[in-house]
């Protein structure tokens, strides 16, 4: 069975993503779906483009993937077939694509909105699922959409460095509210060149030793490391950094949904 991820901001509380997978078996019942998350903060395309970066290598080649996220965020009249690193990607043209892979796709092809079609999330799910089907069928994808057709693009935003720091934005906070920020183990490494170091969370709280798990600290101590996908993650043992350390509290839903200025914070690490 042809493999399908399917991510998207619509979140749990409505219909929406149930609709969508209806649509997906509807038109082609043979796809394993496969969730990725449905609670990417809406608007949040830092968040966005580390969950999604952080995916396809989880996946064999020849794989599907639909990411429906910030769909209305650009009113063209056509959708994005991708294919990049073996993969294929259904996306709006809104940018993310550009800041999940960090630069412009191998192949792009613009799938059309047909006139009088309405700009909805089942209209979209179905060019997208009518786009996968006809590949695998093997119908080649220059055959379905325009190819390398200009697109939005948006660039996934570094951290800030100077000789005797360097700073991070936080991407997201996961459920267990542990801290993950844009600063990567190769920027890291650059920039400490062998120095000591101190990640710096408040005033009097600091962290100066890279861990490799959890359990290499005590229960309740903060740590630092690198996650699977390669960010720097600040957590605690059995704890929850966010709130501790002043960096937002945020549960993936509730009542302050609407309310994500805690993203938008920085971490910085001094060198010395």
């Amino acid at each position: 069975m042809p493999i399908l991820t399917f991510t998207s901001d619509f979140g749990p509380s409505d219909h929406l993503v149930g609709g969508v997978k209806g649509e997906i078996l509807k038109l082609n019942e043979g796809f394993n779906i496969i969730d990725i998350t449905h609670e990417i903060i809406p608007y949040n395309f830092m968040q966005a483009a580390y969950v999604c970066k952080s995916i396809f290598g989880n996946f064999p080649a020849e794989s599907f993937h639909l990411i429906l996220v910030n769909v209305f965020d650009n009113d063209a009249n056509h959708l994005l077939l991708i294919k990049h690193e073996g993969h294929y990607i259904g996306i709006p043209d809104n940018g993310l694509i550009t800041m999940i892979i960090e630069g412009v796709p191998e192949q792009i092809f613009a799938l059309p909105i047909p006139d009088g079609t309405g700009k909805t999330v089942k209209n979209f799910t179905r060019i997208f699922i009518e786009a996968f089907s006809a590949i695998l069928s093997g119908v080649k994808p220059e055959r379905l959409g325009a190819p390398d057709v200009p697109i939005r693009e948006k660039t996934l935003m570094k951290p800030y460095s100077t000789d005797n720091y360097i700073e991070g934005q936080i991407l997201m906070i996961d459920r267990f509210l542990n801290v993950i920020v844009n600063i990567t183990k190769d920027q890291f490494d650059a920039q400490r060149k062998g120095r000591n170091f101190k990640i710096v969370l408040l005033r009097d709280a600091f962290i100066e030793k890279i861990s490799q798990h959890y359990g290499e600290v005590p229960e309740g101590e903060k740590l630092a490391f690198f996650n699977e996908s390669g960010y720097l993650e600040i957590a605690i043992n059995k704890g929850y950094a966010a709130p501790l350390f002043g960096l937002g509290e945020y549960s993936g839903s509730g009542p302050y949904l609407h309310d994500k200025r805690q993203y938008y914070q920085t971490v910085k690490v001094f060198f010395e």
